[in-house]
């Protein structure tokens, strides 16, 4: 008991700040030695993390978004980097994810895992609807393997591979499909896999609990036990649970890991549980309460109390409570997060910043046909008459996440002197439940710009100009004005102001936007897309 209280004592020595530290802009590495939750501020839901040597990696669910499952890169566990994706094309998910239906919002990439054993890199991942799906490689950063279907189920999510000591491969999931009476059971299910990886053994099905709302599993076999993470829903909101037993088929002792406040805490989940070479372990999670930047992520110190790991700040309980600062894991100097904002389209390739809403059409983009742009063909969305969804059906959307951090500011600038009429496109917020533009439409002949929010259109000056720049700026709360210049130096308001919002688990989305409600004629050359902000 005195090593108990005298642990939480020294916890409690952190400078810990609350909730008021992220309303105010200040987010991460704070260049003296210490960093601020959440430090990655925008929408990396679904997380888990490992270390690998002296690097540690991440991967973050994309849902409908074109590549699949971002895989991030950090040596502090602070500063953090998109390095690329797990999965290049989501039509080996289902047709559904293709820029010809988009009809899969809130669905497809739900959370997975990344592991590390056998001299590879292993990504595990659910879908509601298509099942799950694995993918390995030696170099996170890719290439990885060809997605492989690992079983056609519905109704399942929040997967986890695990590699034991003697090599055996389990899978653990959760079952959520609703029974005759509609009750969701969230029953959690352990496997054996076959020696590949490619195939579960049915036979060794094994229920290992169940709960309300009991997900986000993660497997781990500490000092000989194994240890079973997941969270559950209880009368406070999603707290993180654990199992622990001698036999990974149990028995199991079971306790709670974390208290959470839902309008402060904004309840942290989906993570991973990280040793660092010197012993201590730490906690990378996201916020399961979704406001308008989406589920951000934030890094929570772990103690040990006999024999179960605290998230958070002990309290007299022995359950971990919300951090909200503290003193870096890893004292590095020359980490900075994040560092690949702007693109001036003079790479071979996109950025890994970049995701397209759905799969892309693949002959309707180049970074090739006119170097130092990307050329965007457009094309007709999907039922183009139907106005309210037509924002959401637009094919090669190309999108980024909207960062909350005091000021944000996105500039492109875009050559719009091979429009055709029907042709719309310009620049863009989103999510499924709001959206807005600023944009050139061209009718006749004629070139406009106009802005449209909500199915609410204004249209202003006639654009006879090559050129125009396109701007939006946004604030902490979500507040969002765009302008537009046609020198690149004087910029003009144009627009009602208007409030960033989430839906269908994921936060908004700033990007361009390109289509022709006619045919499939015209395009646009965007010259860069310059993403500056400050905290």
């Amino acid at each position: 008991m005195r090593n108990r209280i005298l642990l939480i004592v020294i916890m409690s020595q952190f400078a810990w700040l609350h909730a008021a530290a992220q309303m105010n802009g200040q987010w991460g590495d704070q260049g003296d030695g210490t960093y601020r939750n959440p430090v990655l501020p925008a929408d990396f839901s679904d997380l888990d993390a490992i270390r690998v040597g002296d690097d540690f990696y991440a991967i973050s669910s994309t849902m409908q978004f074109s590549p699949g499952m971002a895989v991030l890169h950090s040596r502090d566990l602070v500063n953090w980097t998109i390095i690329g994706h797990v999965v290049d094309d989501l039509t080996r998910i289902s047709s559904n994810l293709n820029w010809n239906k988009m009809n899969c919002y809130g669905k497809g990439i739900w959370a997975g895992s990344i592991r590390y054993y056998k001299n590879r890199f292993w990504v595990y991942f659910g879908t509601p609807d298509d099942g799950f799906f694995m993918s390995s490689a030696e170099n996170p950063a890719g290439p990885w393997e060809p997605l492989h279907p690992l079983w056609n189920v519905k109704g399942w999510d929040d997967c986890c591979s695990f590699c034991d000591d003697d090599n055996q491969l389990y899978f653990i999931a959760t079952h959520f499909e609703p029974d005759a009476k509609n009750n969701k059971r969230y029953n959690i299910h352990l496997f054996k896999m076959t020696a590949d990886g490619k195939s579960l053994i049915m036979a060794s099905d094994s229920i290992i609990y169940q709960a309300k709302g009991s997900e986000a599993n993660k497997l781990y076999k500490i000092n000989g036990r194994y240890y079973h993470y997941f969270s559950e829903v209880k009368e406070e909101g999603r707290v993180i649970m654990m199992q622990r037993a001698a036999n990974i088929y149990g028995p199991w002792e079971v306790r709670q890991l974390d208290h959470v406040n839902k309008e402060k805490d904004r309840e942290p989940n989906q993570g991973g549980l990280i040793r660092l070479q010197n012993g201590a372990w730490w906690f990378f999670t996201h916020h399961g309460a979704g406001d308008w930047e989406g589920r951000p992520a934030s890094l929570l110190p772990v103690s040990w109390l006999d024999g179960w790991p605290v998230i958070g700040q002990p309290g007299a309980d022995s359950i971990g409570n919300m951090v909200w600062d503290g003193k870096k894991p890893i004292q590095l100097s020359n980490e900075k997060s994040p560092t690949q904002f702007p693109d001036e389209f003079d790479s071979t390739h996109l950025l890994p910043q970049w995701e397209w809403n759905y799969q892309p059409r693949a002959e309707k983009w180049s970074l090739q046909e006119r170097k130092g742009f990307l050329r965007l063909h457009a094309f007709t969305p999907v039922n183009p008459a139907d106005k309210r969804k037509l924002w959401m059906r637009a094919g090669n959307t190309l999108t980024q996440r909207s960062w909350r951090t005091s000021t944000n500011t996105v500039t492109t600038r875009i050559d719009v002197a091979h429009m055709a009429d029907g042709q719309q496109a310009g620049l863009t917020h989103f999510s499924t439940t709001s959206y807005s533009v600023i944009g050139v439409r061209q009718q006749q002949g004629s070139r406009s710009l106009f802005y449209s929010q909500n199915e609410q259109d204004t249209t202003g000056p006639r654009i006879s100009g090559r050129y125009i720049w396109l701007r939006s700026y946004w604030d902490l709360n979500g507040i969002n004005q765009y302008s537009f210049s046609v020198n690149g130096r004087s910029f003009i308001a144009f627009g009602k102001k208007s409030q960033l919002t989430w839906g269908s688990y994921r936060g908004d989305r700033v990007g361009l936007i390109n289509f022709n409600t006619i045919r499939d004629a015209g395009y646009i050359d965007v010259d860069h897309f310059n993403y500056r902000y400050s905290k």
